[in-house]
């Protein structure tokens, strides 16, 4: 997965031009509210309070009390993603790995996506990651898998090098396949790469999960 995701978020080239997804809460205040991360032109920023959902625009409050407004145009692509077993990692899958390196070299995952095989290859590669402090995002084809008492440890390789990866087993695992807005109710968890369109600030993509989930990244 790439920064913050893959299949979500955009690489920043400008800030005027595109924002840094960051994590919020929305609540029903007017129209429908969930759970929801967004662009706020402020890489790094946390928000935690309610906002709403119109039929064509999205309002979120950040973490510094910030109300901000993003347009909703009917056309965003909703992708779901949804929560998969760990035993799903198998040996020739293409997976993403938010991870925190150890002294030792290896990894320990914070998460794991397993891509659809029509993602294969998508960012492959190694890299820092901002879900953490130090974190790192590896994309790669899972060459050698042990599995344990305690999860999975994983030796994967990508075109530049390879990694050996901990899976533990309550670590989240997931997935995603095309979706529609009849994901985003009360409560959904999303993440949101945003764009200015026309001026204007513009969601360009969701992705979102059911039932309660939360979405990882």
């Amino acid at each position: 997965m790439e920064s913050r995701d893959s299949f979500a978020k955009q690489s920043i080239n400008d800030e005027a031009q595109y924002f840094a997804a960051v994590w919020f809460s929305v609540v029903l205040r007017a129209g429908v509210g969930f759970w929801a991360n967004a662009g706020t032109g402020k890489a790094g920023a946390a928000a935690r309070n309610c906002a709403k959902l119109t039929t064509s625009v999205l309002s979120v409050l950040d973490k510094g009390g910030e109300v901000i407004e993003l347009q909703l145009p009917a056309t965003t692509p909703v992708t779901e993603v949804f929560q998969i077993s760990i035993t799903d990692i198998q040996a020739g899958s293409f997976i993403g790995i938010a991870a925190l390196p150890q002294a030792d070299g290896t990894q320990i995952a914070i998460a794991v996506t397993v891509f659809p095989e029509t993602a294969r290859g998508v960012g492959e590669g190694h890299r820092p990651f901002d879900l953490l402090p130090n974190s790192t995002m590896t994309n790669a084809t899972v060459a050698e898998m042990v599995a344990n008492a305690t999860g999975r440890a994983l030796h994967v390789k990508f075109k530049d090098g390879e990694k050996t990866v901990v899976v533990p087993k309550d670590v989240p695992v997931v997935t995603y396949k095309p979706g529609d807005c009849s994901v985003l109710v009360p409560g959904a968890s999303v993440s949101i790469s945003a764009q200015i369109v026309d001026e204007k600030p513009t969601a360009v993509r969701i992705n979102a999960a059911r039932d309660g989930f939360k979405l990882p990244y």
